[in-house]
């Protein structure tokens, strides 16, 4: 009997515990930024290896969101919609332009991968700068890399601008024709204004 009062005594003591160190900072503060991705843009470009051609365009994102913490950013997610990729020439091209590729399964395959994912998992803020580095998990095709993007934030506006490269490669976006895939250039660049609410 005195085991049972005791172990009970313990664990109403552990419980009162957990419950104090929760509100040890009750004033922090948490907030969520939703996307808006009818005011966001994401821009893409690439070109060719050995000409001066090159292809751009836009491709919408579809969510996102941003997590703060007593006003800095401490994380987010955003999902981009692979299928609106395209190009100004898209339609002058009757829709049998380089868009097609870029949809095709060479490509993005956006039939059977029409969403890429981004997670951020580590946010840094420099001051100095006023920039955030961002790192985060990017998905396209089914395959996960780590990359590291700088973001500048607007307070007032609830912007984030940011510019970024990746290689393409690295989720296997190839041409199957070793020949064609020799001759783009591996680099995608992004850049982006990105609207919250």
């Amino acid at each position: 009997m005195k085991n049972t009062i005791l172990i009970l005594f313990i664990l109403f003591n552990f419980s009162f515990f957990v419950k104090a160190q929760e509100k040890v900072n009750p004033n922090i503060e948490e907030r969520t930024y939703l996307l808006n991705p009818f005011q966001s843009v994401l821009n893409w470009n690439g070109s060719y290896a050995f000409q001066i051609t090159e292809y751009n365009g836009t491709v919408a994102l579809k969510k996102g969101r941003l997590y703060t913490t007593d006003g800095q950013i401490t994380g987010g997610s955003f999902t981009i919609d692979m299928t609106t990729i395209t190009t100004p020439k898209h339609t002058i091209d009757n829709n049998n332009g380089p868009v097609e590729h870029l949809k095709n399964s060479d490509f993005f395959d956006v039939i059977k991968y029409p969403e890429a994912h981004l997670e951020l998992t580590k946010v840094t803020y420099y001051s100095t700068t006023n920039e955030h580095r961002l790192e985060g998990d990017l998905t396209i095709k089914g395959v996960t890399k780590s990359i590291m993007i700088m973001a500048m934030v607007n307070d007032k506006k609830r912007t984030l601008e940011t510019k970024f490269k990746i290689d393409r490669t690295d989720w296997g976006i190839n041409y199957q024709s070793k020949f064609k895939d020799s001759t783009i250039s591996d680099a995608i660049i992004f850049d982006s204004i990105l609207q919250f609410e």
